[in-house]
């Protein structure tokens, strides 16, 4: 229990020695468990559950939201794919779902989601060989870079001024980059290849030219100043065809987050609770 919880279970002790309620009364105030040691109400319950897996589930929640903006999935199709899925495991679908502690609502609910997900999918632009080969390409080069992480949109472009003025870019990375390595380093990431950084970073930093210093690049961590030191090119002993399933999967990969940064962008979600605001940092959406 979190000092917080403590304080407000300690709280309403006090006032239940001035005002002695009936177990009925009790009952009426969402309280979920009742034992000589005390309740757990379902305030209790959702601060634990938020605290374990609240960022992940609000996440699914909100994209869910995004995707049925623009995309429907019938009672139809769920109850087709349901009894599809239930002949996968024939008289074992209910020892099943006891098994998973689920019920066969919530296991429609994630179906339907993973329905919605494959209608984003299939809605994809396909893979183009030009785009293989240029997802190739790239992976022949690696670059050495330097980086600047902060937590805002303001403090980047603010620092990024400061250095097109004149100050030393790693000095500026000591100071100020909240990545605890970076402040020994002065933001230094050493020679890297594609896909060894997040999707975001990778995207600019392989287009930079040397010595050329990056607008904000929003991730997950936060906003990133780069700067590209060094380019040099890297031998790959794998064959176009024979990385071409990988790299084609990637792509679509990539395809699906942009979409989905899209969907969420018309939907315009506001977290209101502050402890869940990184739900959809993965995403990155301004």
């Amino acid at each position: 229990m979190n000092k917080r919880m403590l304080a407000g279970v300690l709280a309403s002790s006090i006032l239940l020695l001035g005002a002695c309620q009936t177990a009925e009364q009790e009952k009426n105030e969402d309280v979920l468990v009742v034992t000589k040691e005390g309740n757990i109400t379902k305030e209790d319950f959702y601060l634990e559950m938020k605290e374990a897996i609240g960022t992940d589930v609000l996440e699914n929640l909100i994209i869910k939201l995004a995707i049925e903006s623009e995309f429907e999935v019938t009672d139809d199709e769920l109850e087709e794919a349901f009894e599809n899925q239930k002949s996968v495991y024939g008289d074992q679908f209910d020892a099943y779902l006891e098994q998973k502690n689920m019920s066969e609502a919530f296991f429609k609910n994630q179906l339907k989601y993973q329905l919605l997900q494959q209608k984003v999918i299939a809605s994809l632009d396909d893979v183009t060989d030009e785009e293989v080969e240029a997802a190739y390409e790239k992976m022949k080069k690696e670059v050495h870079a330097r980086h600047i992480l902060v937590e805002d949109k303001e403090t980047a472009e603010k620092l990024i001024q400061e250095i097109k003025d004149g100050a030393n870019f790693a000095d500026v990375a000591k100071e100020n980059t909240i990545e605890p390595v970076g402040k020994k380093t002065g933001g230094d990431l050493g020679w890297f290849s594609p896909g060894k950084m997040v999707q975001e970073f990778d995207d600019v930093a392989f287009e930079l030219d040397v010595n050329e210093i990056s607008e904000p690049v929003k991730s997950s961590f936060g906003y990133h100043i780069i700067e590209v030191l060094e380019q040099r090119e890297k031998e790959v002993t794998q064959s176009i065809d024979e990385l071409r399933t990988d790299i084609e999967n990637n792509l679509y990969d990539q395809k699906f987050k942009a979409k989905i940064k899209t969907l969420l962008a018309n939907i315009d979600a506001e977290i209101m609770d502050e402890d869940l605001n990184k739900a959809l940092d993965e995403y990155a959406v301004e």
